[in-house]
């Protein structure tokens, strides 16, 4: 028996998406910038797709640029944004993003940006009035995850870009792992940029988009062909873009059945794990992704070596489930999770962050049978310890 429960990683391609994308390569395949029939066939379902990945969100077609991945999208709203100044300003991210935002922001604190990174509480949560007091008047952007990927806690977006918007403030949001769970519409939300990405909803990879809020100007990372309205040169990958509005599609008329099944079997497997001992559920019950649970291992047994993160997911796929976890492995060396330490964890319960993502083919079954394993893999390797005799 095999169950696949790291949807925030990727999600397998539908069915519908790998029928549009066969069809593309075949019948599609020209250069999207060719003015020939060939040419201009591709363009069209180029441009159909966009319509239906803004449609996800409530953008007008115009306003969506499509890139590589959400991880492009991200570099480009952040890295976009920066190159319009030519002295270093003052920018906001929380403590919380992904590298995808982390990394891009450390380079240009490396240029001379001052970056302030906004604390979190226990649950991963920001509180807006943090985000007033660090306001400079030199603050020209604010980027916010909508949707932590590793803890699942979702963050006040509606409260924090407002602020951001009654300060003249350009806001950015990584909506990667809420887009086609959640509803976004960018037409009330007040946001400017917001990055989302194909293989989060079913989609293939090589896929992204970053929504620009018309009026918004920022400056490309990649010259040379003027694709894309000259915001991302390069001939565009049709089939994965084509695969991508599929699945946008799809995603934006299930969401209203999928997202309530989500949750409960969300809650399902988090009330069967609850009194699971050595395990601790980490992010915001309330605010949460509703496909995501996360937990912290808290081994504190002198009788066993230390378990980690990446020690449950080792056992558990050799049970034939697929987990993740939040610490990494650099040079053979184990470090935590920053998103943990973040939150206040210890360096050591930093390490035992994991996290199970369900999806379309999750089932209550799954659930049951995974939440059965986890526990016995935990008695094994965490056992009790045995009592001298007084």
């Amino acid at each position: 028996m095999q169950i696949y429960l790291d949807y925030s990683a990727t999600t397998p391609p539908r069915t519908e998406v790998i029928t549009a994308m066969q069809e593309v390569l075949t019948k599609q395949w020209g250069n999207p910038s060719s003015l020939h029939e060939w040419g201009q066939r591709a363009a069209m379902v180029v441009e159909r797709s966009r319509m239906q990945v803004a449609g996800l969100i409530n953008a007008s077609a115009e306003s969506v640029i499509f890139t590589s991945s959400g991880t492009e999208a991200n570099n480009l709203a952040i890295i976009g944004i920066a190159h319009r100044y030519r002295l270093p300003q003052h920018l906001i991210i929380s403590s919380v993003e992904h590298s995808a935002i982390a990394q891009p922001v450390e380079l240009l604190e490396q240029w001379g940006w001052e970056v302030t990174r906004l604390p979190v509480d226990s649950q991963g949560r920001v509180n807006p009035t943090d985000l007033e007091a660090a306001l400079q008047p030199n603050t020209v952007l604010v980027s916010i995850i909508y949707g932590q990927s590793e803890v699942g806690t979702l963050q006040p977006i509606d409260a924090l870009s407002q602020i951001a918007r009654d300060h003249g403030i350009l806001f950015h949001t990584d909506a990667v792992q809420v887009a086609g769970r959640l509803p976004i519409d960018v037409q009330h939300l007040p946001i400017d940029l917001l990055s989302i990405s194909s293989h989060k909803i079913y989609g293939s990879q090589g896929a992204g988009a970053l929504y620009i809020r018309p009026g918004v100007e920022l400056l490309p990372l990649l010259s040379g062909g003027g694709q894309e309205l000259g915001l991302r040169s390069g001939t565009q990958a049709v089939p994965a873009i084509v695969g991508f509005g599929v699945a946008a599609e799809l995603a934006a008329t299930e969401m209203v059945t999928e997202t309530p099944r989500l949750i409960k079997l969300r809650d399902r497997l988090f009330e069967q794990l609850a009194d699971t001992a050595n395990l601790k559920p980490t992010g915001s019950r309330l605010h949460r992704l509703p496909h995501h649970l996360s937990f912290c291992l808290t081994d504190t047994s002198p009788y066993s070596k230390r378990v980690t993160g990446k020690t449950m997911v080792r056992q558990l796929n050799l049970a034939g489930i697929g987990i993740s976890a939040g610490s990494a492995c650099h040079s053979g060396k184990l470090s935590p999770s920053p998103i943990l330490l973040a939150m206040g964890y210890s360096d050591s319960a930093a390490l035992g962050g994991i996290r199970l993502t369900l999806g379309r083919d999750t089932t209550e079954a799954d659930v049951d049978w995974t939440a059965m394993v986890v526990k016995q893999i935990l008695e094994r390797l965490i056992p009790e310890p045995v009592l001298s005799p007084v």
